[in-house]
């Protein structure tokens, strides 16, 4: 009976087995049977349920005068050394003659290529113990069965990959507790009505985890949820803050490798629908990072709406002519809407959905043609083009909550007023002007009960107007650079937020 430990490559295990059997076997019969040794065996974690056996007492050999110790690594000692290749190491024990001998890896191929020993001419075992330091190209033996299933794991992971696409998501501080709880700010309102809007004065929050500039912010639609805050920005990334009681990222979504224009929530805020520069549309998970929706786009993205009425449906438009509808469940365009134009500024959806309008670059040099489009959403006809006859483009368009009107924004640097029923009349006799845009898609919105309009500016500062007589109530010098939108959180009075391009997102109350 042998136990000495044999330890070597699967490859070429048969052949080695049977070159080191050794035919004089008398030897070992008499003196390792008599030996006493508590073996303690140690399973080290991942190290595929490779042994390793430590001998903890001394060993005494009836045949000799003296003792021999055999000496091995601590279990203390292994795990510390956990960090190096585990895989490749073993143990083991050369027992010739009346001595029993303690080697190393360093001395296996001098142990290997000695035929004889020098005391009793027997063939010695190639044999070695675990060293300190990694030995490449050494594999423990693996069964048959477990190679077979470790070789069919690669493959699954594969296609796993294949079938859904991973956002890269990085997650902030408690990210995952504070993505679907109920602030404790936010329940207090949740069963009353909006209560009067009043012009925020000081700040609460001041964000700047972005690299770049800001382009879009929306508050999550879903009331319960709504301290969530989303933006997208110039630096690739797209990102959830907790923008009520925190003011931290919560997770940063890095799934686009151009600049992220447009990024929408969806209505039930579990998704986020983004779109940007690399022409590629993603719709994400919020809390899993995964890409429920991926598309490659014709054109450069740099506007997305979700249909008001139909939660799968979105209009996407960019540097093109044409404005596309989506069906997510099919991954589909449904519609193209073409107009004479080179770009798509913005798209709203009036009332119901079934009307839109599109904002273009398209402008002659007396009056501007086809500046706002008027479409029919099914049948993808034109309704009007003829609904403002300024020579400004607008950058941003806005629906008032509870009257049939918009408002669109002007390079112009002021915002004019439109019936939101046909033919789409231009209000004269109203005009918010005193802020400047100077080519910046800066964009303005309505408060939750319709009494202000909000806009940013170019030089940094956010101006409230009163929606009745168009005048300024207050100007609030928020940034330093461009500051490209201001909204209102719809169920908390009087909280705002704002960014600008310098990467900057703040909140005010």
């Amino acid at each position: 009976m042998s136990s000495s430990l044999v330890a070597y490559d699967d490859s070429d295990s048969e052949a080695e087995t049977e070159k080191a059997e050794v035919p004089n076997t008398s030897s070992r019969q008499t003196s390792l049977p008599n030996s006493s040794v508590d073996h303690v065996q140690y399973f080290a974690p991942g190290s595929l349920g490779t042994k390793s056996t430590y001998e903890m007492q001394p060993t005494e050999n009836n045949d000799s005068s003296g003792t021999s110790t055999v000496c091995e690594d601590p279990p203390e000692h292994y795990a510390q050394n956990n960090n190096i290749d585990l895989t490749s190491s073993y143990y083991g024990r050369a027992c010739s003659g009346n001595t029993a001998l303690c080697m190393s890896y360093k001395n296996y191929e001098q142990a290997s290529s000695s035929s004889t020993n020098s005391g009793n001419g027997v063939s010695q075992k190639r044999i070695y113990k675990d060293s300190t330091t990694a030995i490449k190209g050494i594999r423990p033996y693996i069964p048959k069965r477990l190679r077979q299933e470790n070789a069919s794991m690669p493959e699954k992971k594969e296609s796993n990959q294949r079938e859904s696409s991973d956002c890269d998501v990085k997650l902030g501080i408690s990210g995952e507790q504070t993505l679907r709880r109920i602030s404790e700010l936010i329940k207090p309102y949740l069963g009353s009505k909006y209560k009067l809007t009043e012009v925020p004065k000081s700040l609460i929050f001041y964000m700047s985890k972005h690299s770049g500039p800001v382009n879009e912010i929306q508050w999550c639609p879903v009331r319960e949820q709504s301290h969530m805050l989303l933006s997208a920005s110039m630096d690739k990334t797209v990102k959830v803050w907790d923008a009520v009681d925190t003011g931290c990222c919560l997770k940063t979504y890095s799934c686009h490798s151009c600049a992220v224009r447009a990024a929408r929530w969806s209505s039930c805020g579990r998704r986020i629908l983004s779109g940007g520069f690399d022409s590629m549309l993603h719709l994400t998970d919020v809390e899993t990072g995964k890409q429920i929706f991926s598309s490659k786009n014709e054109f450069r993205i740099s506007v997305l709406k979700f249909h008001p009425t139909e939660s799968n449906i979105f209009i996407c438009g960019g540097f093109s002519p044409e404005v596309k509808a989506w069906d997510i469940r099919t991954s589909k365009v449904l519609r193209v809407y073409k107009a004479a134009v080179q770009q798509t500024l913005d798209i709203l959806f009036l009332p119901e959905g079934r009307e839109f309008l599109t904002s273009t670059d398209a402008v002659s040099r007396d009056s501007a043609d086809r500046t706002i489009i008027a479409w029919d959403f099914q049948s993808a006809a034109k309704i009007s083009n003829q609904i403002f006859h300024e020579r400004y483009t607008c950058p941003n368009l806005t629906l008032h909550p509870k009257e049939s009107m918009f408002v669109a924004q002007t390079n112009g640097n002021y915002m004019a007023l439109f019936s939101a029923q046909r033919p789409y009349r231009i209000n004269k006799k109203k005009r918010y002007e005193g802020h400047k845009v100077e080519g910046f898609a800066v964009g303005c919105e309505f408060s939750p009960d319709g009494t202000l309009l909000v806009t940013g500016s170019s030089d940094g500062k956010v101006f409230f107007y009163n929606y009745h007589t168009a005048r300024i109530i207050r100007t609030l010098s928020a940034h330093k650079e461009a500051c490209v939108s201001a909204i209102f959180h719809p169920v908390l009075p009087s909280l705002l937020a704002t960014c600008d391009w310098a990467g900057e997102i703040k909140i005010w109350q």
